[in-house]
């Protein structure tokens, strides 16, 4: 029998989990925080990425009255590249996808997925050790909880870059995305530009630096064929796991499935910018044109409680 609180909360019992009751909550709260989600967030990330990069935390602390900037001396060093901070805005920026696809996750879905991390973790385990195949790397900020040098969290990161190229390109290649000689090269395509935004913004902040460099702001050519052989395997798993048929319908039904591009756009976007890298900038608006084109740029202009 549940305890008292649990029937009060309104909530399952133990061993009564309603997945279709989740889903539901889950996809209302989405739908009414979609400009705090998919707009604020990126906007508040990126100055925070921005203010412990270039030291803007203790300066302002610094001007405060003395006595408060005595008080607060521990706020610098808290919210400059907070591992927590970082990974708790970035799992809340995936709220949308994850609402979105979450319906569609069947068994052949979840062993699509668990065989994908652990790809993700072996492939990047192999990269720090080896420097194959993106080239001699290493992590210089903690993305939340790391072990042996990989973020615990690494399919947060990484699953969602496949998977918002895949949906993007199935609602900008329309008929055209049944045939995979067609849909597989040109998600595969699109998930390296996403990283030809990602990881120059990514070095500037200092996330990760590449031994010696790279021609690409930083960014090495060899991290790019990495890049095309892991977009490979994630594709073609992705491709195998979903029901691609359910996938356009959900497509159809949910109209923030493709609100984590948004947040993209904006947050690497604007990182790139504040750094002078033109190209990238470029390449986040191309992006942006995209989902505009497919009708998916489509957050309120302003939050909900402003009347």
């Amino acid at each position: 029998m549940a305890p008292d609180w649990v029937e009060r909360a309104g909530l399952p019992a133990s061993g009564a989990l309603d997945r279709d009751r989740v889903e539901a909550r889950l996809d209302r709260l989405v739908r009414r925080n979609r400009f705090t989600i998919a707009v604020v967030f990126p906007v508040t990330g990126a100055v925070l990425l921005l203010a412990s990069a270039l030291g803007w935390f203790a300066p302002a602390v610094g001007a405060l009255p003395s006595a408060l900037a005595t008080r607060l001396a521990w706020l610098p060093d808290a919210l400059a590249f907070n591992p927590w901070l970082v990974l708790v805005g970035v799992v809340v920026m995936r709220l949308p996808l994850v609402a979105g696809v979450a319906p569609l996750v069947d068994r052949r879905a979840t062993a699509a997925l668990l065989a994908l991390a652990a790809y993700a973790y072996g492939i990047e385990f192999v990269g720090v050790t080896t420097g194959w195949p993106y080239g001699a790397f290493e992590y210089g900020v903690a993305l939340g909880p790391m072990l042996g040098g990989i973020p615990l969290a690494l399919p947060v990161f990484f699953f969602p870059l496949v998977l918002n190229s895949y949906l993007l390109c199935l609602l900008l290649l329309g008929e055209l995305a049944r045939s995979p000689w067609v849909r597989l090269p040109v998600v595969v395509a699109t998930v390296v530009g996403i990283d030809l935004v990602l990881d120059p913004g990514a070095v500037a902040l200092g996330f990760w630096t590449y031994d010696g460099g790279g021609p690409f702001y930083g960014v090495p050519w060899s991290n790019y064929a990495g890049w095309v052989l892991s977009a490979t395997v994630a594709v073609a798993a992705f491709d195998w796991g979903l029901d691609r048929e359910a996938l356009l319908a959900r497509l159809d039904d949910c109209p923030f499935i493709l609100d984590d591009m948004v947040s993209f756009v904006i947050l690497w976007g604007g990182v790139n910018a504040a750094f002078g890298n033109w190209l990238p900038v470029a390449l986040a608006a191309l992006f942006g044109l995209g989902l505009a084109v497919t009708d998916r740029f489509d957050v309120p202009t302003r939050p909900r409680w402003v009347k």
